[in-house]
């Protein structure tokens, strides 16, 4: 029976590995193709002559196609980095007063700011286009980020709550009797000893704010701030477009994320972990 379960799970395992990496590998491959060489038939399920020409074009080429996925491309890095550096920070003073001060409401406010993440997130995407279209910021990096803000603030919120929760009281009450106010303790002891989780929290910020595709494809509806996914897709309907290209450009999309966990993997799961386990 044992052995039945554990070739079941195997394959299972194979089945979703073959499932997830397949597609992967076939865009990687047909990166380094020329259009001729991907049309080919039978079908080459090896690059029989690898190229990089279809990357030189995208990174330093002319024309309209290459300056549309390089804008894109500047685009999703300043509204995930944006998004990051200004979630982190609201989440950390949130989640300390959660975890450290007491004032009326502490508990009710927190658990309703938990309850906004059961909510499924596209439910809210029209009324923020309204509120969003009322203040112009449609089609501005502003309105991207702080769409990206509110949906990833409750969690940010959640992960270093359990992370402040779970530091020593006794260092932030050292630092209050010798005179110290409660920013000067929370800047100087307390975040030191949160790098961990304020790591791991910028880290997954990033890269939920890089997978984003609905609230940027119906937030902005031009260049001027269309991230790379939005434009990968609306560039995928145009047969002018060699095919070659667009899976350089969609190879380069997920080359960010898959280095970052990848790099930072320990991290991330020490940084959630920390909080439980300290």
């Amino acid at each position: 029976m044992r052995s039945r379960f554990g070739a079941l799970r195997s394959a299972g395992v194979a089945f979703i590995l073959l499932w997830s990496l397949v597609p992967i590998y076939w865009a990687l491959k047909t990166s380094f193709q020329t259009e001729a060489d991907a049309r080919a038939t039978p079908v080459n399920y090896l690059p029989t002559n690898p190229t990089l020409q279809n990357y030189r074009t995208l990174l330093t080429g002319d024309g309209d196609i290459p300056g549309q996925i390089r804008r894109s491309a500047l685009n999703i890095v300043v509204e995930c980095g944006a998004a990051t550096v200004v979630t982190v920070a609201l989440a950390t003073l949130a989640a300390y007063a959660f975890a450290r001060m007491q004032f009326r409401g502490r508990q009710i406010l927190f658990y309703s700011v938990l309850a906004t993440m059961a909510f499924p997130a596209y439910t809210t995407l029209i009324p923020l286009y309204r509120i969003m279209s009322s203040f112009g910021l449609v089609n501005t990096y502003t309105g991207i980020v702080l769409v990206y803000v509110s949906g990833f603030l409750p969690l940010a919120t959640w992960i270093l709550h359990n992370y402040f929760a779970s530091l020593p009281t006794s260092i932030e009450e050292a630092g209050l009797v010798d005179g110290a106010r409660r920013l000067q303790v929370l800047w100087y002891l307390l975040l030191p000893l949160a790098r961990p989780g304020i790591v791991s929290t910028a880290l997954i910020t990033f890269l939920f704010a890089w997978a984003q595709f609905l609230f940027p494809l119906v937030l902005s509806s031009d260049l001027s701030t269309q991230p790379l996914t939005v434009v990968i897709a609306a560039l995928q309907g145009r047969h002018v477009v060699p095919s070659t290209l667009l899976n350089a450009a969609g190879v380069l999309a997920i080359a960010v994320p898959a280095v970052l966990a990848l790099a930072f993997n320990r991290h991330i799961v020490n940084g959630l972990l920390a909080g439980s386990t300290k």
